[in-house]
């Protein structure tokens, strides 16, 4: 817990936080959202001048989500027939692929939105408007829309649960669940994204 502490206290929190959001999209199990939550609560326990800064720290974990996004599209974008045979074989990627190809052909990608808060969801998102040939134009100002839209509610949850309830455990584990909560509810959402059958 010292060393937790130290090091949210610490300028290394902003690089620790974009080397996590920006590796999520490959590792999932990553838990960039609550070190996120976690340095925007001690934010609010210090004085303007201290580290972190709610400001820095939301645009550190949005850029670090749009790279992260990026690196994903690329790769899957070159992955080649490797990739693709992959991606068949994986019934959540092709329902994606084809959800996403639907969004962003009516000009929509809300989608690319709510899967930056689902569990995975950024990481299916990100590699099947990739493996798809999604045009960049297309995707990746719904990737940064998301990006940011994710850090500053992140960053929301941990700086006012902070204040609102103190610079606690407590107040970090409301939030967290709050960050949990939000991504539950995207899931259910993109299950319930029409399929490009139902839409036409």
């Amino acid at each position: 817990m010292e060393s937790l502490a130290s090091l949210v206290g610490s300028p290394w929190i902003y690089a620790v936080v974009v080397l996590s959001v920006l590796l999520d999209v490959f590792l999932p199990v990553l838990p960039s959202g609550v070190l996120v939550i976690t340095a925007a609560t001690a934010a609010a326990a210090g004085t303007a001048t201290d580290v972190p800064d709610i400001v820095v720290l939301t645009l550190c974990a949005a850029t670090a989500s749009v790279l992260g996004d990026l690196v994903a599209y690329r790769l899957a974008w070159r992955g080649g027939p490797r990739l693709d045979r992959a991606i068949a074989r994986s019934r959540r990627l092709t329902h994606a692929q084809e959800r996403l190809g639907a969004a962003l052909a009516r000009g929509g990608g809300a989608l690319v939105v709510l899967a930056r808060f689902a569990p995975a969801g950024r990481s299916v998102v990100s590699l099947g408007a990739g493996a798809a040939h999604r045009r960049p134009r297309d995707f990746l100002p719904w990737s940064a829309l998301a990006g940011l839209t994710w850090a500053a509610y992140s960053v929301a949850l941990g700086y006012f649960g902070a204040r609102w309830l103190g610079a606690t455990w407590v107040a970090t584990a409301v939030s967290v669940g709050a960050l949990f909560g939000a991504g539950a509810g995207a899931a259910f959402l993109m299950r319930r994204h029409p399929r490009p059958s139902e839409a036409s």
